[in-house]
């Protein structure tokens, strides 16, 4: 079995790292997923009988890796649900992007389409029929000329399909590694991560905030000793 790791766990939600390629629910392909594994941890740890509940409360697409709450009661995961729905549940990712960033910081808002067949969005005009409005905040924290790659710090406002990699493919910034949307880096790992995760817990109502990095290998080397 794939082994965990554990960031936070009590009564009522658990934290865990999302490794890279793991979906984070069950999909056609029937390769394992962090629900899964998940239920699988409890259920030996506990050593309950019959099947174990666990509220999938947000998702991270399958090639992204980072923090993920999940809710080990119905109550938790109405809860954080909820928060989901009034933008109380906010998440922070690392994103390693194709060349230097106009703007040191920058809010963008698009309004995004979905198309299913494909299963890509792209940037349409407000307005246009079943677009959502997407929001999101960056801050460029460090540029190697030598590679002409970018690091930014995202702050996600709104929780669209591949909201990141549209918003920043449609300013001329794809994610290095980004295999639908990239222009650069194709084979490799797409360098999006959610590094941090703030909720409110649903029980006690304390702002709780858990952080994990990608390891610095790979094209994460270019991290270095940077600060976030």
């Amino acid at each position: 079995m794939q082994k965990l790791n554990i960031i936070y766990e009590d009564n009522h939600i658990i934290v865990v790292e999302k490794p890279v390629n793991i979906p984070s629910q069950a999909d056609k392909t029937g390769d394992i997923d962090m629900l899964t594994l998940i239920k699988q941890y409890i259920k030996e740890k506990y050593n309950k009988p019959g099947e174990v509940y666990l509220g999938l409360v947000h998702r991270l697409d399958r090639p992204v890796g980072g923090v993920m709450v999940f809710a080990k009661t119905s109550k938790a995961a109405s809860r954080l649900s909820e928060q989901v729905r009034v933008k109380d549940f906010k998440k922070k990712y690392l994103v390693i992007v194709d060349g230097k960033m106009s703007k040191r910081s920058d809010l963008i808002e698009d309004y995004l389409l979905k198309n299913e067949k494909l299963n890509m969005s792209k940037v349409v005009k407000e307005g246009t029929k079943n677009a959502k409005l997407a929001k999101l905040e960056y801050e460029a924290l460090k540029y190697d000329k030598d590679i002409d790659l970018s690091v930014l710090k995202v702050n996600l406002y709104t929780g669209r399909h591949h909201q990141i990699r549209v918003q920043l493919a449609n300013i001329g910034n794809s994610i290095y590694g980004d295999q639908k949307y990239g222009k650069r880096g194709r084979g490799k790992q797409i360098c999006l991560w959610a590094y941090e995760l703030s909720i409110l817990h649903p029980i006690s109502k304390e702002r709780m905030e858990f952080k994990v990095l990608p390891q610095t290998e790979g094209s994460w080397k270019i991290l270095g000793d940077v600060k976030v």
